[in-house]
């Protein structure tokens, strides 16, 4: 059989330790489809039932595991679909591959059959973008694009017509005019030294050896850097607060440990925020700069992998540039001991009341179901090993607020994108890679009903994901955006019948059960966990349950009092649900 262009391909891609891509096949890639067929006791293809979940789960791939993640899709419709996830991964800064069809070059520029140049769509996309023209340049360019990928914290993109694909491996059709042959490459990356130069780091120690009152701010870039989180933390007697994507950097039961900022975040984490004198930024580019520091009130350290997103959001004195692990275990040598535990006394105090306050909120008597409550009852049951996977909206509050990262559980999500779905997908391309972990996709019903043909992929591979819907008919995020800058809410609660996403389940030959009932929901969950299979959890919760910020501003207060005055529809459902909450919280 002779050896075909799409083979050196995936040879390439084995060869950089790639074991699977996640796809939707089509005629623009029967030569790729070929390649993998050949080469499947190397490469696994997972079929999926929309392209955009395969970008979704090339990306979280990336996350879980370090290691690059590849999706593939057909020419025109195909490859736009993608588009959705390959920007989540760009967002998040993960190395991820995309791979895409052509029709074949005689007819390009006909306005041939679906006949879209994937390389202008992706242009904004991609760090490394190319059209193959020829097999001749394959493997070279698979190096490359994959060592793009890594070293960019990014997306590369391969588009390859279809007659390209299958043409003899060692085709070189053209004659050769210029002084040049095909460069010979390697499957090989190694990321750039992660320790800061001597010099920043010695005027790093200097400000943060002056802090009275320092604050930690980590993010996702620290998350394979726990130990020296904490070791910096306990050495300058400093609180951490933690980005959402950056949750399980250290345990939420550390004494260290405030939560979160922004609308998701702690009142402890916001009050930290305004109380510090000194900030040590670690692999976080936070976006929501209304919730740092006023600029010019605290003294800024950052460790940053990229030199160009360093001090973007903040007026930073020592911005060092490498890795956050390198980078915090040469640092800590030149740091003084506070021995002065006040400041961290003060916030362990106000994080045990705000736990409080919390666990007040997780009441089974609620009725309608508290989503508090629901994801308490997860919290409770999963595994120190579950891994939780996460849609964008108030799902990621509850998260945020009432899953607990202790042991090596770990917390995905989609975060700076902040799109809806990636939740399910998610939670499959995590299974694959980890198949003897727990892995829960905890996702509300909007994001759910986008891609739930996944969960179909899910039972035909076999995958003993769990799925717990928290479902409220709603569009809960937006509805309370609205309702924040003082509108009544629109558009935004779904019309009956009231969904049941077991039926669905079930019909998949998975494990389905509707929960409408909170005496129902700890059985239900627990059920579902110790399900050998994929399972699914629909549990119908409160939509009038607010996502309150930790710290409720003076101006978010009028601006929601505004929506009551203006016509708010279900003002009165959601004024109740505001008084069992503080009744719940002074235990009354």
């Amino acid at each position: 059989m002779t050896d075909i262009a799409s083979e050196v391909l995936i040879e390439r891609l084995a060869a950089w330790g790639v074991d699977t891509v996640f796809g939707l096949p089509g005629d623009g890639i029967n030569g790729i489809m070929e390649g993998l067929r050949r080469h499947a006791d190397r490469v696994r293809f997972v079929l999926v039932h929309h392209e955009e979940a395969a970008a979704f789960m090339a990306t979280a791939h990336a996350k879980a595991t370090g290691r690059i993640g590849v999706c593939l899709a057909t020419s025109g419709p195909g490859g736009i679909h993608l588009l959705n996830g390959l920007y989540d991964a760009k967002l998040d800064h993960q190395p991820v591959l995309a791979i895409t069809g052509m029709q074949e070059t005689s007819v390009l520029g006909t306005g041939y059959q679906q006949e879209v140049h994937l390389d202008r769509l992706y242009a904004d996309v991609a760090d490394y973008n190319l059209v193959v023209d020829n097999p001749a340049q394959l493997p070279g360019v698979v190096d490359i694009a994959i060592r793009t990928a890594y070293a960019r914290r990014g997306v590369a993109h391969l588009c390859i017509p279809n007659d390209v694909q299958v043409a003899p491996a060692d085709a070189d059709p053209y004659q050769h005019v210029a002084p040049v042959r095909p460069p010979a490459t390697a499957p090989i990356y190694l990321p750039a030294p992660g320790v800061p130069r001597r010099e920043d780091l010695r005027a790093a120690a200097e400000v943060l050896n002056a802090g009275e009152r320092v604050a930690i701010l980590a993010g996702a870039g620290a998350l394979h850097a726990r130990e020296e989180v904490l070791a910096v933390a306990d050495v300058l007697g400093a609180p951490v607060i933690k980005t959402l994507p950056g949750k399980a950097v250290i345990p939420d039961d550390s004494p260290y440990a405030v939560g979160g900022i922004g609308l998701l975040g702690t009142k402890p984490g916001e009050e930290l925020v305004e109380d510090c004198d000194t900030l040590l930024m670690i692999g976080t580019n936070f976006p929501y700069t209304k919730h740092l520091p006023e600029p010019g009130k605290v003294r800024v350290v950052q460790i940053e992998a990229d030199p160009a997103r360093a001090g973007v959001r903040m007026p930073t004195q020592v911005p060092m540039i490498g890795d956050a692990k390198e980078g915090l275990a040469a640092l800590l040598p030149l740091l003084r001991r506070n021995e002065d535990r006040a400041h961290l006394d003060k916030y362990l105090k106000a994080m045990q009341r705000w736990r409080e306050n919390m666990a007040d909120l997780e009441s089974p008597k609620r009725d309608p179901i508290a989503p508090q409550y629901l994801m308490s009852r997860i919290d409770r049951a999963a595994t120190d090993e579950a891994i939780l996977t996460c849609d964008s909206g108030t799902i990621a509050t509850w998260a945020a607020r009432h899953w607990t990262i202790r042991g090596e559980r770990r917390f995905y999500l989609s975060g700076n994108l902040a799109t809806m779905a990636p939740g399910l997908p998610y939670a499959i391309a995590i299974q694959h890679a980890f198949p003897g972990r727990q892995v829960i996709a905890f996702v509300g019903d909007g994001g759910f009903a986008m891609l739930m043909a996944e969960f179909l992929t899910a039972a035909r591979h076999r995958l003993p994901i769990k799925v717990v819907i928290n479902n409220n008919n709603a569009l809960g995020q937006i509805l309370w955006e609205q309702m924040v800058l003082g509108y009544p809410e629109h558009g935004v609660r779904f019309a009956e019948p009231a969904s049941d996403f077991s039926a669905w389940a079930r019909s998949c030959g998975a494990y389905g059960r509707k929960v409408t009932d909170p005496g129902q929901v700890d059985e239900a969950v627990r059920q579902a966990l110790a399900h050998d299979g994929p399972a699914l959890v629909d549990v119908d919760v409160n939509p009038d349950e607010p996502p309150m910020p930790g710290k409720v501003s003076h101006d978010q207060a009028i601006k929601f009092a505004q929506a009551f005055l203006k016509g708010q529809p279900h003002k009165a459902a959601i004024a109740t649900t505001l008084f069992k909450d503080k009744i719940s919280q002074l235990g009354w």
